[in-house]
């Protein structure tokens, strides 16, 4: 890449959330390597237009368009498959949030494009659809996630029968030290509240409830091929150290550094590659002082505990906790659900629908829709 003439093509979906500003951050530092190909947001049609007017992409949607939209955006659900799509556009990266986003993985994949994958309900509702569209079409996954990244930078090209274990860190979330009662009785400023990272509202509430720890076991099962029970979570509050793998001879390798998401999605965009960066501070060990770890309090966290359970069954019960749990965040989010209802909700769901039978991307719309009106209802 550091060879190339021509810029790669980079389509950002969800160029208005964290992510998607933090790649155009990155992309700015390197202008010779990288061009804007598309950018959608949901409904950020004052940020949208200002990276429009800085960048000047092929092409420019807004899911939640409406009237004043300007002249030559599309609008629409259908924009996100649009603009993975775009013939211009080498690599995707998609920063949507929610479920929303696994047709799009699918239809760049399909375009045998490289995705940059920061969605996680792609993996999560349709690893197996979308881990045979990138074989199929020679498309190809690489995570933006700092746990993902973290393990694809340890692996190295190693492959999965020299791994004996994953270890995937997790901050611990605002309530880490809480009592169980406490926990079920949080407000939304409290879930709010990460220590460390700056991030959307669902996927900070998600991390308060260890949610996104239990998508990112799943993810990983299918990003490297290695088996759940091979796959394992500590709480490490420093963020530092992003995860580990270890190897059957028993070494153990780390990737470390600063809690800063430009560093994985620099290396999504550039990967195997590495790019010359200054624009994130540099990990001084001496300033970081201790690095600790802690079991996950399972018992304090039943949602966890419920996605890991739905990754093992397999079928349509990833995508079924998916649903509830957007669906139960949604509602907490508003002011309807309490926090403690959130994984009553979820539970509720994977008993009624968790073992329908997985029969295409079909079945998971199905799935998704009924665990959404099940939660709806119980709410």
């Amino acid at each position: 890449m550091t060879n190339a003439t021509t810029p790669r093509g980079v389509t950002i979906l969800g160029a208005t959330g964290s992510i998607g500003t933090a790649a155009l951050r990155v992309m700015a530092r390197h202008r010779d390597l990288f061009r804007v190909s598309g950018l959608t947001a949901h409904s950020n049609a004052a940020l949208l237009g200002e990276q429009v007017a800085e960048w000047r992409p092929d092409f420019t949607g807004l899911v939640n368009g409406g009237q004043g939209m300007p002249a030559g955006w599309a609008s629409g659900e259908e924009v996100l498959v649009q603009a993975a799509s775009l013939p211009s556009a080498d690599i995707v990266l998609n920063a949507v949030v929610g479920s929303t986003g696994l047709e799009a993985t699918l239809a760049a994949l399909q375009a045998g494009k490289r995705v940059a994958l920061a969605n996680k309900e792609s993996l999560v509702m349709g690893g197996e659809l979308v881990m045979a569209a990138a074989r199929r079409n020679h498309g190809e996954l690489v995570p933006v996630d700092s746990e993902h990244s973290a393990i694809l930078q340890c692996l190295a090209g190693r492959q999965p029968s020299d791994v004996r274990r994953l270890i995937i860190t997790a901050s611990g979330g605002p309530f880490r030290t809480w009592p169980t009662q406490r926990i079920a009785e949080a407000t939304l400023a409290d879930a709010l509240n990460h220590p460390t990272w700056s991030m959307g509202r669902k996927i900070t509430v998600d991390s308060a409830s260890l949610v996104n720890k239990a998508l990112e076991v799943i993810e990983a099962h299918f990003l490297f091929g290695v088996p759940y029970d091979r796959i394992e979570v500590v709480v490490h509050p420093q963020s530092i150290v992003h995860s580990m793998v270890e190897f059957i001879d028993g070494s153990v390798v780390a990737q470390l550094g600063v809690p800063s998401m430009e560093l994985p999605i620099l290396y999504a965009l550039s990967y195997p590659e590495r790019l010359e960066d200054d624009g994130v501070a540099r990990f001084d060990p001496v300033a970081a002082a201790s690095l600790t770890f802690e079991a996950v309090r399972t018992d304090a966290f039943p949602s966890f505990k419920m996605g890991l359970e739905a990754g093992r069954a397999g079928g349509v019960a990833p995508a079924v906790f998916n649903a509830a749990n957007e669906a139960a965040v949604q509602r907490f989010l508003d002011g309807s659900l309490t926090f403690g209802g959130i994984p009553r909700a979820i539970d509720a769901a994977l008993s009624a629908l968790g073992d329908r039978k997985l029969d295409g991307i079909a079945s998971l719309r199905d799935a998704d829709r009924a665990a959404r009106s099940l939660v709806q209802e119980l709410v």
